[in-house]
């Protein structure tokens, strides 16, 4: 049982705890974790959410640590969220940039967790949206949201955040190939790191070069995508970042931006989340995954059509009245 007055008063314990009920698979767990998100619903909403992502290598573990700890030196309590949706083997897990981010990880005023990228009803948006609400609720007023780099979960977190920043190394030519331009069209900054020592004179030419490529992109109203250049190893231009930031918060309140993309942002969650519960109840009946199947063989078999075999899994799916009572 979660002690929601603890978790309220910013117990990270507790905090851990709630975000390992919303995580379980169980149907007892899910029923508990949706009471518990009721009870903490009024205390939520109050924390500036900031997307992260950008290629493996690109330093975001030591970006964070930094930003992170700049934030709590000017009174913010942190909270990182992490998706990885690759194997913890692969080297990309969370649990390793826990390490990495050691002097964040033991402060106080911060709380670092992995966020599963797959798993039961809703993945991503699931999963890290309640625990966006779970750490604002403790009195995290800052929440990172970090991405692995370059695919679907980048989509998934630029729907869920005030702000996303895209990380970029200094070198231009080599990155375009390694990000997707829907990825630069989705950030509200491009961040060149690792400008220092041998590579400030790229990272120069790569500002330019992204600066110049920006213009070229769809523009958003409200917003101009800035371009800027730090070093988080060396703690050059965080504040400069940081300003953006409060820059952007003050000019999206005043116009009414801010509340109004976070409302869409629910009405796009709510028509994912019943889209990916209708599947769930689907795929949870035994009867269908049986008639699936065997239109998934006719169909290897050359016996009827993909659209003839959807056609007819249709008619079975609402056939079955009791799969949605």
């Amino acid at each position: 049982m979660i002690e929601v007055d603890k978790l309220i008063k910013g117990d990270r314990r507790s905090l851990a705890k709630a975000i390992t009920l919303i995580e379980s698979t169980k149907p007892a767990d899910q029923d508990e974790a949706q009471k518990l998100l009721e009870k903490i619903l009024p205390y939520s909403g109050k924390s500036f959410r900031l997307g992260i992502t950008g290629v493996p290598g690109v330093g975001k573990s030591t970006f964070i640590e930094n930003f992170g700890q700049y934030l709590i030196d000017k009174g913010h309590k942190v909270a990182v969220l992490a998706i990885d949706p690759s194997s913890p083997v692969s080297g990309g897990s969370i649990l390793g940039d826990k390490t990495r981010m050691e002097q964040l990880s033991h402060n106080v005023n911060a709380f670092i967790r992995p966020s599963p990228s797959a798993g039961f009803l809703g993945g991503v948006a699931q999963k890290t949206r309640e625990s966006v609400l779970l750490c604002e609720a403790a009195g995290y007023d800052y929440v990172l949201i970090e991405t692995v780099g370059v695919g679907q979960s980048e989509y998934e977190v630029a729907d869920m955040v005030d702000f996303f920043l895209v990380l970029m190394l200094p070198n231009a030519g080599d990155e375009l190939q390694g990000i997707k331009k829907g990825i630069l069209e989705l950030a509200d900054a491009v961040i060149i790191n690792k400008a220092d020592g041998d590579s400030l004179n790229q990272a120069a030419k790569t500002h330019a070069q992204y600066t110049s490529a920006m213009h070229l992109l769809r523009h958003k109203p409200h917003w101009q995508t800035q371009v800027l250049q730090c070093s988080a190893l060396e703690n050059k231009n965080i504040d400069t970042i940081y300003n953006m930031l409060q820059e952007y918060k003050n000019q999206n309140q005043v116009s009414g931006h801010f509340v109004d993309n976070r409302l869409a942002q629910n009405q796009k969650w709510f028509t994912k989340l019943v889209d990916e519960l209708f599947n769930f109840k689907i795929n949870s009946d035994k009867n269908l995954a049986f008639k699936k199947a065997q239109y998934i063989k006719e169909i290897r078999e050359q016996k009827i059509l993909p659209m003839s075999a959807a056609k007819k899994y249709l008619d079975d799916i609402f056939s079955t009245l009791s799969l949605f009572k």
